[in-house]
């Protein structure tokens, strides 16, 4: 199930999304999100889908990658599909039997949660994460935050740690999968008992995953000072990042989209 999680995740591509200026990957996330929440009706639910299916097509990443991603999330899905269908009310009963009460309304909701959660994981990833590489989404997101730095706020420093917070989540779960394998092989067991004596036999494996999360940590802050690493006043870049046309268009395209949802919502009737 480790093996699963993809976030934080870059893979190298040649895309149209690969090639997008990363200041303008985070602006059309903003609208993305946007975009997905605002979704009410059955049509622009399905808007929604077909953008981010066009994401993933664009993109270049395997379809199979993008649903890999959600794995871990089936528990969360189911749970909160069951929590709609069942404890949401409204006026149009489609099963009843002594205290359980199926509602329309119920169902609706259910489904509405449901693709917006697999479209938040999947198509924030496949903008953002999946096709952006670390060194780049920091300097993106310095970039647009630059303006902060006129009321001291460290804006450098906010968007190194953000980056080296997103690399290091894929190599934490590598980590925490070895571990686990590890004290299998010593005889620990994992996957009998409840719930709460699954949560117990976990408690040795946090141990060894603090002091390894420690001890990384500690090696990269030596790394970076070794190499005279200095945030702020002075810093360079070997790779300047450049807006190109087709940037514009692509923001101007996620826009229309947000809007275009949003109108939809206003059109068409809601389930």
């Amino acid at each position: 199930m480790l093996k699963d999680i993809t976030l934080g995740q870059y893979f190298p591509g040649k895309s149209l999304l690969h090639k997008t200026d990363a200041r303008v990957k985070i602006l059309a996330l903003i609208a993305y999100l946007v975009l997905v929440l605002s979704a009410k009706s059955a049509v622009s639910f399905a808007f929604v889908l077909s953008v981010t299916a066009i994401m993933i097509a664009i993109s270049g990443i395997p379809l199979k990658t993008v649903l890999r991603a959600l794995r871990p999330l089936l528990f969360i899905l189911i749970f909160t599909a069951v929590i709609n269908v069942f404890f949401v009310s409204g006026e149009t009963v489609l099963f009843e039997w002594k205290f359980i009460r199926i509602y329309r309304e119920g169902i609706e909701n259910a489904v509405k949660m449901t693709v917006r959660l697999i479209c938040l994981v999947g198509g924030t990833s496949v903008l953002l994460t999946y096709t952006t590489s670390p060194l780049d989404l920091t300097d993106g997101l310095e970039r647009l935050l630059n303006p902060l730095k006129y009321i001291k706020v460290p804006v450098h420093d906010f968007a190194m740690m953000m980056s080296i917070a997103l690399r290091f989540i894929p190599t934490l779960i590598e980590e925490t999968d070895k571990i686990i394998s590890a004290q299998k092989a010593r005889g620990a067991d994992f996957e009998s008992g409840n719930l709460f004596a699954r949560a117990k036999a976990l408690i040795p494996v946090l141990v060894p995953l603090f002091v390894s999360a420690y001890r990384r940590a500690y090696e990269l802050a030596e790394a970076m000072e070794c190499r005279c690493y200095r945030s702020g006043e002075g810093k360079t870049r070997m790779k300047i990042i450049k807006t190109r046309p087709a940037d514009y268009v692509f923001l101007a395209v996620c826009i229309v989209c947000c809007v275009g949802a949003i109108l939809l919502n206003r059109v068409v009737i809601p389930l």
